[in-house]
């Protein structure tokens, strides 16, 4: 079953829980909701096309994704930063010391976030092409 739709709306609900977090000064759940909001998106491009899309990294999916689809540089430099995202925003073992909320700025929560909403934006204008 194609649930691309499924797919897009989850990713612009994380793009708002980013946005919430930064509001409230959870940077680092800010750059972790802007990565998952990213890695949806571009996952319901593969939905739409029917391909299997595996693992969590967005830089590798727009990678694939490339094969056939142009994908503008913005968004595969921003991919790479949102990915480094994915696991020291959550656990402690992933620093030299300190814990992940306090690692991370509202600089960096709103960057991350920037570079999401232009990934979720380019892959709805992609799912609405295909």
């Amino acid at each position: 079953m194609e649930r691309s739709k499924d797919w897009i709306d989850e990713a612009e609900g994380d793009v708002e829980h980013a946005k919430s977090d930064v509001a409230g000064g959870y940077y680092n759940w800010a750059c972790f909701s802007a990565h998952q909001s990213a890695e949806k998106a571009v996952k319901a491009v593969f939905q739409k096309i029917g391909a299997e899309a595996w693992g969590h990294s967005v830089a590798d999916l727009l990678k694939e994704l490339s094969l056939k689809f142009q994908i503008p540089d913005e968004h595969m430099n921003g991919a790479l930063e949102l990915d480094k995202a994915y696991i020291p925003t959550r656990y402690p073992n992933a620093h030299p010391s300190g814990s992940p909320r306090r690692k991370y700025t509202k600089e960096e929560g709103e960057r991350l976030l920037r570079y999401a909403e232009k990934i979720v934006k380019f892959c709805s204008s992609l799912l609405s092409q295909i």
